[in-house]
């Protein structure tokens, strides 16, 4: 009898373990952890509710982003990608500033995957809207709090950033700041 429990208690331990791994194979876990700076007087540009880093704070970073589906759960934030807007410097894929009233997005790292998206089109969903926009920046998960990245934290690893053309087209306030969204690839 003690042989049978022992057998049942290791199945269960083996099958619990199983199921565990493969939830666990669905995430993106922080790849570490940078220390923010506090930025320099007027260095930190805070238009469309972006935060500033804070001296001594630890940000978790990503090298990584959940699983690209048909279907794709992320958080929506708002970002300009005009020059002296908040999204910095000019877009990594075409290295050009594009006007707010078009709708383009940044990706977090994982997704923005090496540039892989550049330039080519997502749909985005919310709000019982949808829009198409067309990636044109990373939204940097691996660095931040320096001057490269105006001061702000590094983004988390599933953000769409995205300018204020998209949240009108998705109908949503800007003041809301961010949002639950899905997205896929056009």
């Amino acid at each position: 009898m003690k042989k049978q429990l022992s057998s049942c208690v290791v199945l269960l331990i083996c099958v619990l373990a199983l199921v565990s791994l493969g939830v666990e194979a669905g995430t993106c876990n922080p790849s570490g952890k940078i220390r923010g700076k506090k930025p320099p007087p007027g260095q930190c540009n805070q238009e469309n509710y972006s935060d500033c880093c804070k001296q001594g704070k630890l940000y978790s970073i990503f090298r990584c982003s959940p699983p690209v589906t048909g279907h794709t759960k992320a958080t929506l934030t708002l970002n300009s990608f005009q020059k002296g807007g908040d999204g910095g410097g000019p877009s990594e894929c075409d290295n050009q500033y594009h006007s707010d009233d078009e709708p383009v997005v940044a990706l977090s790292t994982g997704w923005y995957n090496k540039g892989s998206r550049c330039l080519n089109y997502i749909n985005i969903y919310g709000n019982g809207n949808s829009v198409k926009a067309k990636v044109v920046d990373e939204c940097d998960s691996t660095m931040g709090c320096d001057s490269n990245h105006d001061y702000q934290p590094p983004c988390r690893n599933n953000i769409v950033d995205a300018s204020k053309a998209v949240w009108e087209a998705l109908g949503v306030p800007q003041s809301k700041g961010e949002m639950e969204i899905y997205w896929s690839d056009a």
